[in-house]
């Protein structure tokens, strides 16, 4: 165990990493503590809210709009922020790790926006902490390079700001605590963690030189979450001194109870308000675990058959698109996860085509962009809105009101075509316990049979798994879904595994076991999985 630092009332317990006193600064450590003494009381709350309101759920209360703000979404003259500097188009975003080959690679893509991804794509280790915030840093001062194992460079060919992908980071959601940064014995919330010493470091910079400090708001569950964010944004431009409305905000719509807040959660950050976006693998995973132990209405099949042409996902598209229109923000689609590959030529086709197909529904629907995980999907998202754009930076002039908001239809679950087979839940196995494997090395985006899992993928996995023992569902065989024959599969599919030297497989088959088969249902399986390599004598080093 190392023995804690206490720099400016912050206690460090970890070891400390190289260049790690350019971003813990005596200035940037008091900001911090500042944001989370203002806040902390206020977060806990709202997490015992989200443990009521689950509770409520699965004791068969639907969600619903909400009465007492209705006149919210009635008044038809609110509308959030002017668009801000750098966030006009954003047609292609790419999306992932802020580790330095994955940075630059990002920022050489071609997009639009590159989502600096501090959340779900990325292990919380403290290697991972500071270095993704040293890797920001350097992007912005021009001097982010890399040099592979095998000798092959890599480095940022843009020279200011705005010949680069707009950044967008994403801190870490509610939920996550930095256990490595204490106050009073008390950790810090990650996310303030994050925020916070982005901020501090670098929106002076963004904005002299044409941009300015954009986020990505993930896990919010209502419209009080978005609040104690917009709280927090208030208070951070007042301590830096930098005139209120200056950050933008785009809110993840990817939690079930969100989907009925749109418009309140808008509201709630309508000074520093860019838009929402379809978080459609965690809205997935949010629908299984609010309504994990309701019955066959809410059982789903296997999860590649859930797309985004189901009835209760369009219904959420298609109201998001509205709601962020009427209130003239951005709405940008959801995670294209496909990583092309290049020695498979009539598989890559394949699947581009499935992109092309995915991205061409959003744009017809009127998203105003897109998400993709790879360099390699950007010329496709592209092409797909240049053509439905052309010259326009985005379409919000596309009111959709053709859509009725229906919180009924939102619920549509048992609508959901398809059927749970023996494959996609070895699948589900697979996918499970080689991304935790991969998470626990301090890797959070793992390449697995050719598309990019994260943390929501993976949930998804784990969760769908533990509903389906849990509700003794039925696969298309007539096989009854046991803890018993998950077992036996797990132990098959894990004995195909391909081990290597240093592997965490047996800590992350122990770790799958917890999360998908045991009797309690964790919230989130990062959390037992963050608390697991923070008890061994070293963390994972970084991706």
């Amino acid at each position: 165990m190392n023995d804690p630092i206490t720099l400016n009332g912050i206690s460090l317990t970890a070891a400390p990493i190289r260049r790690q006193e350019e971003i813990l600064t005596p200035q940037a450590l008091d900001f911090v503590k500042a944001l989370h003494q203002a806040t902390h009381t206020r977060r806990q709350e709202l997490l015992q809210d989200r443990q009521a309101r689950r509770k409520q759920i699965s004791n068969g209360a639907d969600p619903a709009f909400l009465p007492e703000t209705r006149h919210i979404r009635e008044d038809d003259s609110w509308r959030v922020a002017p668009t801000a500097p750098g966030l006009e188009d954003r047609r292609v975003e790419i999306t992932g790790p802020v580790d330095r080959k994955m940075s630059i690679n990002a920022l050489n893509s071609g997009a639009k926006v590159w989502l600096a991804d501090m959340e779900d794509s990325s292990t919380p280790s403290w290697s991972n902490v500071i270095n993704g915030q040293l890797n920001l840093r350097d992007a912005l001062d021009n001097r982010l390079t890399f040099t592979s194992p095998e000798g092959k460079e890599y480095r940022v060919t843009g020279s200011t700001l705005t010949e680069l992908p707009t950044i967008v980071v994403r801190p870490r959601g509610w939920h996550l605590p930095e256990k490595h940064m204490l106050v009073n014995n008390t950790p810090i919330a990650g996310g303030i963690v994050d925020f916070g010493l982005y901020f501090f470091h670098n929106a002076h910079r963004l904005i002299a030189e044409g941009r300015g400090p954009y986020f990505y708001l993930p896990k919010i569950e209502n419209h009080l979450e978005a609040r104690l964010w917009n709280d927090i944004f208030i208070l951070a431009q007042d301590l830096l001194g930098i005139p209120q409305g200056t950050i933008r905000a785009t809110v993840l719509i990817e939690t079930i109870t969100a989907a009925f807040e749109m418009e309140e959660i808008l509201y709630e950050l309508r000074d520093h308000a860019a838009g929402l976006n379809a978080g459609r693998w965690d809205y997935i995973f949010s629908v299984i675990k609010n309504f994990r132990t309701r019955g066959p209405r809410f059982i789903l099949p296997d999860r590649n058959l859930v797309t985004m042409t189901a009835p209760f996902m369009r219904s959420y598209t298609e109201q998001l698109v509205r709601a962020c229109h009427r209130r003239g923000a951005h709405a940008i689609g959801g995670m294209a996860a496909f990583i092309p590959n290049r020695r498979d030529k009539a598989a890559n086709d394949v699947a581009l085509e499935r992109v092309r197909a995915d991205k061409t529904r959003e744009a017809a629907d009127g998203f105003d962009g897109s998400w993709v995980a790879h360099p390699d999907l950007v010329p496709v998202a592209l092409e797909v809105f240049d053509g439905v754009l052309g010259d326009r930076p985005n379409q919000r002039e596309r009111l959709r009101e053709d859509v009725i908001p229906n919180d009924k239809d939102l619920l549509n679950i048992a609508a959901t075509p398809g059927m749970i087979t023996e494959a996609g839940i070895r699948s589900n196995i697979e996918v499970g316990i080689r991304y935790i494997e991969s998470w626990l090395r301090g890797n959070g985006a793992a390449a697995i049979n050719n598309l990019m899992e994260d943390a929501a993928t993976a949930e998804i996995s784990r969760s769908q798994i533990w509903q389906w023992i849990h509700s003794s569902a039925v696969t298309s065989d007539g096989e009854i879904i046991t803890a018993h024959w998950v077992q036996e599969l797990l132990e098959e599919e894990f004995g195909q595994l391909e081990r290597f030297p240093g592997d965490r497989f047996d800590d992350a088959l122990e770790l799958f076991e917890e999360v998908a088969c045991g009797e309690h249902f964790p919230t989130f399986l990062t959390v037992p999985a963050y608390a697991r390599f923070l008890h061994e004598s070293r963390e994972p080093a970084a991706a």
